[in-house]
């Protein structure tokens, strides 16, 4: 093939290839909406609310540009998807500032409400996954994706637009942690750096099966597990240390840790 023949085989393929949003659009839409969330994100002071209602306005305008150009994708049109998701970012606010609560009693380093949301990578990962979950559940395609993985790589923090977490939820650190599509995770949980809770078997005819674990409420996981499989359950109030492995329930209240090798050798009863 040679230089000619490869530009004409490229223009074919934008040619033909269908109108979508770009990342670009999509994640300053997303930092707009961000900044007029929490002030803490925000490089400007709005002199007064009309002023910020004004810019509410136009980003809801964005929004329904956004979703204007896949609507042929769409389960409904444009504009009931537009009102949907608007209609859930009022709750989708309230569950944020209890994360970023819940991060700030979870760190002992952590200073303020104010140092968690505009500094800390956690907070920002689990921002960005509740507004991509709301597309995600109204059945809106490829925004969800562009938005986690704008996050990802902002953060280290790959969490799927589909998986369920509960309320105050907290990520220390971040750096690392993967979440599959379809994990649950209740109230309450602490998830450190490095954690994967993932699936046992990428085959994709798993595709649409539960394929990842469930975390129940008030569950601690320290850096580097990995929990897998979709019928793994990790029990409430349980603490999961650093470096396991795990592919099986976990009954609620226990704790796991990893065996050094020192550990495992030593008589009976001598490690916890």
């Amino acid at each position: 093939m040679d230089e000619q023949q490869f530009i004409e085989r490229l223009f074919k393929s934008h040619k033909d290839s269908r109108k979508i949003p770009s990342p670009s659009e999509v994640c300053n839409w997303l930092n707009g909406l961000l900044s007029v969330m929490f002030p803490e994100l925000s490089n400007h002071r709005y002199r007064n609310e009309r002023e910020l209602a004004q810019y509410y306005q136009q980003l809801k305008l964005e929004l329904y540009t956004l979703l204007e150009t896949i609507e042929d994708m769409l389960p409904g049109s444009a504009r009931e998807l537009e009102e949907a998701f608007l209609e859930e970012l009022p709750l989708n606010y309230e569950r944020l500032r209890m994360d970023a609560e819940a991060i700030l009693k979870g760190d002992p380093a952590a200073v303020s409400q104010t140092e968690v949301i505009r500094t800390y990578p956690g907070f920002r990962a689990i921002a960005v996954f509740r507004l991509a979950n709301t597309f995600h559940r109204l059945g809106v395609p490829l925004i969800p994706r562009v938005l986690t993985e704008h996050v990802h790589g902002l953060t280290g923090v790959d969490i799927h637009p589909g998986a369920t977490i509960g309320d105050r939820f907290c990520i220390d650190h971040g750096t690392g942690i993967v979440i599959g599509e379809t994990v649950e995770i209740g109230n309450d949980v602490k998830i450190y750096q490095g954690v994967t809770l993932g699936a046992l078997s990428v085959r994709k005819e798993y595709a649409k099966t539960k394929r990842h674990p469930t975390i129940e409420d008030n569950v601690v996981i320290y850096s580097g597990a990995t929990i897998l499989g979709g019928e793994t359950v990790i029990g409430s109030g349980s603490i999961i240390g650093g470096n396991v492995w795990i592919t099986k329930s976990v009954a609620p209240g226990s704790r796991v840790y990893y065996k050094s090798m020192e550990e495992a050798a030593a008589p009976s009863g001598a490690a916890g």
